[in-house]
Parts: structure tokens; C-alpha cells; sequence
């Protein structure tokens, strides 16, 4: 009897034993990822781009994969549907800016761009005062306002990409080398707003920007996107983008030298500057109100299935356009069939785990980001589940194709304790924690994370892309150097297994899926940090 009871209590503690153990996450598979990749990356899906026939076969093959994989709806349905604006618009040909030294032809595409984001069919903008107003900023929490005494309206700002503090040696001001949000063109666009000016050109340069004039040709011409408003009769009318040559002949034409008026719109007590000169320019556009979607499934919480974990990732990119080398499919690869393949493996690995998770988990697949995270924006407008019960969460944009890393780079690092889990996530890999090395270029402001981080939902957007396991760091800077150069944003940007190295591509869904798996089996909620200015 004794050995019987003796027996009965081990067998007890055994199961009390394993009842407790932390599941252990399962692992994701290759070739599925791959599979994803290939299909959604192809050419039968026309560059997915929101509005067309590409973004009628992709939702469909989302919506299949994901039913397939027994993911359940979200609030009734497995997609969100997002009102949205297409705009083509038509340049006139040239922009005129007439200064004290005489008129100046600008060429469309090669020296400026524009476009608008109003109602407006027809828009003929003539001999419009022009103002330098540096860095087109205002915050008050700094004590710094660009546009101090100056009454915008009827009159057109020039301002610079980026922020003050870039390239200075101070990293406390305004993050120095780190963009700020007011340093992206989005704030620029909506502080123009704010102001009535009837235009905004942005100064662009590449070190400042993150990328070549090139991609300002390819994302801002032609068809354009955005959010369906009520209103935007007050807007800005015209905004868009002068190269940074032109801008040094407008500065001189003056009277002004362009690299010492910059230095002085660095630093504190700047004040705007009457260019003497005026910009005139047209522009035609048409105009079509259509609904995009969102593509999402849901697995379901056993324990606490009122609380979310959200895996997102856009679906879309820019379609047919203008041909490259024969090509005119911008068939976006990396940029975001990747990631959406990433995030699709993540689903299926946790729709065949055994055991449903303790919290639930959304995938949410994305519209329109490439043109404004307009798709994210309007999730976290109008959440289909509770934001104060959103744990967390992780975005993915653009997967490693070179082989894996001994770094996982976290954008935006230092904004919530999500730094801290992905750490412990990843030295399990080996692996360790790096902020982003080129924070300049903005890349925290550039995702769908962003738009829940704006609402107080802690989030997660990193990779492996610093030091290769094997090749080191320079291998892993120069092949990031070549896409950027060379493929992002173009139709080279295509599925190539016969280079492509995807052991990086699976240790970052392995590293997310771990994570993800640890908050849904746990009572963990992410924090934001002192001092992080996206406190819920």
C-alpha cells in the first residue's frame, strides 16, 4: 500500500510537472515560406498594388491560405475593408520659379515632383510667393517653430528633409543623427496643412532622405493613394519634392548661400526667409473613391481570449508602372511578399501546434502602406478588437535573403521593455541586440508598427541585417548598399532562389514566432518605457 501511494504521488508531481512547463514553440518550415514567397512575389499577381486585379488576386489567395489553415474571423469577417482615395495625377510639364536673377525652367520628374492630396480636378498655382522655412517644423516641447511670424497663406514653403540636429555632433539635439517624426516628409505634408500654405517642396538629398531621388520618381508620380476624408478643402494643395541642385540655384538666385542658410536653420532663434522669388506651376488629376482591404484570421485564446497578440504584415506594393529594362511588373519581392510569407508561415505553424494559445492571436495582412501606411493607419482608426487589450504588436517588413546573422536590430530601440523580451528571445539564438546603425534614415516611422505605436500599443520591427554569421559586417552593408541602389522600389525587386540565402529569413520568423508564442502563453504585457513619447 505503501509503495502504491508512493507511486501515486510521483505520478502526481509528474503531472503537475508537465502542467506547469513553458510550451516549447513550434518550428517553422522552409519550404512553406519559400512557397508563400514564390506565389505571392510572382508576376500573375501584377505588383499587388491597391485598386486593381492584383489586389483582387492577392486578397483572394490570403483569404484561402488563411481559411485553410482553420484561422478564424475577426469580428465577422476575414477582411477589413479600407476607404481610400486614388489620385492620378498629371504635371504639367514644367514649374517656373522666377527669382531676382531671373526665371528658372524646372523639368518634371528630373528636378521636381508634386502632387496633391485634396479634391481639387484642376489646380494652376501662378507666381506664388516662395519661403524658406528650414526644417518645417513646430514643437513646442523644444521650443522651436520653423514658421515663427509668418503667414503661409497663398505662399509656398521650402523645407528640408530630415531634422536639425542630422549630421551635428550633438545627440541630444533633436536625437541628432536619429530622425525625429518631424523629420519625415508625412509630418512635413501635415504641418504644411496646419500652416494654409498653398505649397510645400521638400529639399531632397539622399543622406538625409534614405533614398535616391529615383525612388521620389517612382513613389510619387502616377496613381496615388490615400485615406478617404470628409474635408480637405483647407490643405495644402500642392506638395511635393525639389532635387537638392535645383535648390542650391534657387538659393543663389537669391541672394543666398545654400550651405550657410542651412547651418543657420540648425540651429535655435532661425527664422524663415523670404526666397524673392515665386513658383508657378499646374496640375490636373483625377480622382476615384474605391475601398482596399485588409486581409486577417484569428486563432483563438483557450485561457484569456479577449486579449491580442497582432503579427502584421503589408501585402501590397506598387504594381505595373514604368518600365525598367523591359520590366514594368514591381513585383516587390523582399519589399513585402517576404514578410508577408514570413507572417503566413508563423500562422500555419501555429494553427498545426497541438495546443491552442492562452491569448489570441491576429494576422493581419495590410493595404497601402508603400504610399502611407494607409492600411495600419486605418486599422488602429478603427480597431476590430480592443487597443487596451492588444498586448503587443510585431511587424514584419522586408526579411534578411542573405543567410543568418549574429545580430537581431531592433528599429526604435529604447521605446518599450518589447527590447527586453526580443533580447532574451534572441541570445537564445546566439544572437544579440543592436539598435538600428543607421538611424537617420528613419526606418521607425516607415512601417505599420508605427501606426500602433502612435495609438500606445507597444510594438516590435527588427531584423538581422548588421553582421552576417559568416561574412561579417561589411558583406551584410554592401548587399544592403546594392538593394537599396539598385532594387528597392524597382521591378528588379524579385523571388531569386538560385542567390537568395534563407536561413536569415527563417531565423527572424523563428526569433517572432517565439516571441509571439511566449506573450500568448503568458500574462507578460509589454511596457513603454519612461520618457518614450508613445505612452499609451
Amino acid at each position: 500500500m505503501m509503495k502504491y501511494c508512493l507511486s501515486l504521488l510521483l505520478l502526481l508531481g509528474l503531472l503537475v510537472s508537465c502542467t506547469n512547463e513553458k510550451k516549447s514553440a513550434p518550428q517553422l518550415d522552409q519550404a512553406t515560406a519559400q512557397k508563400y514567397m514564390a506565389e505571392i512575389s510572382s508576376d500573375y499577381y501584377e505588383g499587388r498594388r491597391p485598386f486593381t486585379r492584383g489586389e483582387k488576386r492577392t486578397v483572394e489567395y490570403l483569404k484561402k491560405e488563411i481559411q485553410a489553415m482553420g484561422l478564424e474571423p475577426v469580428a465577422g469577417s476575414y477582411t477589413q475593408d479600407v476607404p481610400l482615395v486614388e489620385i492620378v495625377g498629371h504635371q504639367g510639364e514644367t514649374m517656373t520659379l522666377k527669382t531676382q536673377n531671373g526665371e528658372m525652367i524646372l523639368e518634371k520628374n528630373e528636378d521636381f515632383v508634386v502632387h496633391t492630396e485634396g479634391n481639387q480636378a484642376e489646380i494652376n498655382m501662378e507666381d506664388a510667393e516662395m519661403v524658406f522655412c528650414g526644417y518645417g517644423i513646430v514643437d513646442k516641447s523644444r521650443n522651436w517653430n520653423d514658421f515663427e511670424g509668418q503667414d503661409l497663406k497663398g505662399k509656398v514653403a521650402v523645407v528640408m528633409i530630415n531634422d536639425p540636429g542630422f549630421g551635428g555632433e550633438d545627440s541630444t539635439f533633436f536625437k541628432g543623427d536619429e530622425m525625429t517624426y518631424s523629420g519625415r516628409w508625412t509630418y512635413k505634408y501635415e504641418e504644411a496643412n496646419r500652416q494654409g500654405a498653398v505649397g510645400l517642396l521638400i529639399i531632397h538629398e539622399t543622406a538625409s532622405a534614405g533614398y535616391p531621388w529615383y525612388v521620389i520618381k517612382s513613389s510619387w508620380t502616377g496613381t496615388l493613394l490615400g485615406i478617404k476624408k470628409k474635408d480637405t478643402d483647407a490643405d495644402c494643395p500642392i506638395k511635393g519634392w525639389i532635387s537638392r541642385d535645383q535648390a542650391i540655384a534657387l538659393f543663389e538666385n537669391s541672394g543666398l548661400d545654400f550651405t550657410e542658410t542651412i547651418k543657420s536653420a540648425r540651429k535655435p532663434g532661425f527664422k524663415a526667409l523670404p526666397l524673392n522669388a515665386t513658383c508657378s506651376v499646374s496640375l490636373k488629376s483625377d480622382f476615384k473613391e474605391d475601398v482596399s482591404q485588409n486581409v486577417l484570421g484569428m486563432i483563438k485564446g483557450s485561457k484569456y481570449p479577449e486579449e491580442y497578440i497582432i503579427y502584421t504584415a503589408h501585402w501590397d506594393h506598387l504594381g505595373i508602372s514604368t518600365a525598367v529594362e523591359g520590366d514594368s511588373i514591381y513585383n516587390g519581392a523582399l519589399d513585402n511578399a517576404s514578410g508577408v510569407a514570413a507572417v503566413m508561415s508563423i500562422a500555419k505553424a501555429f494553427s498545426e501546434e497541438g495546443n491552442r494559445p492562452e491569448r489570441s492571436i491576429i494576422f493581419l495582412f495590410v493595404t497601402a502602406e508603400e504610399q502611407g501606411l494607409f492600411g495600419s493607419l486605418y486599422y488602429a482608426e478603427n480597431p476590430l478588437v480592443p487597443l487596451d487589450k492588444t498586448v503587443c504588436n510585431l511587424n514584419m517588413d522586408g526579411v534578411n535573403p542573405i543567410g543568418a546573422m549574429k545580430d537581431f536590430t531592433i528599429i526604435g530601440l529604447g521605446n518599450s521593455t518589447m527590447d527586453e523580451i526580443a533580447e532574451e528571445e534572441a541570445k537564445k539564438q546566439g544572437r544579440y541586440i543592436l539598435p538600428d546603425p543607421d538611424p537617420s534614415k528613419g526606418y521607425f516611422f516607415r512601417s505599420d508598427h508605427f501606426c500602433f505605436v502612435k495609438v500606445g500599443v507597444p510594438a516590435l520591427y527588427g531584423e538581422g541585417g548588421y553582421e552576417h554569421e559568416e561574412k561579417g559586417v561589411e558583406y551584410a552593408k554592401e548587399y544592403k548598399e546594392l538593394y537599396l541602389e539598385k532594387h528597392y522600389h524597382q521591378p528588379s525587386d524579385e523571388f531569386d532562389p538560385a542567390t537568395w540565402n534563407f536561413e536569415g529569413m527563417m531565423q527572424d520568423g523563428q526569433l517572432y514566432l517565439n516571441i509571439g508564442h511566449r506573450l500568448a502563453n503568458s500574462r507578460e504585457w509589454p511596457e513603454w518605457k519612461e520618457g518614450s513619447a508613445f505612452s499609451r
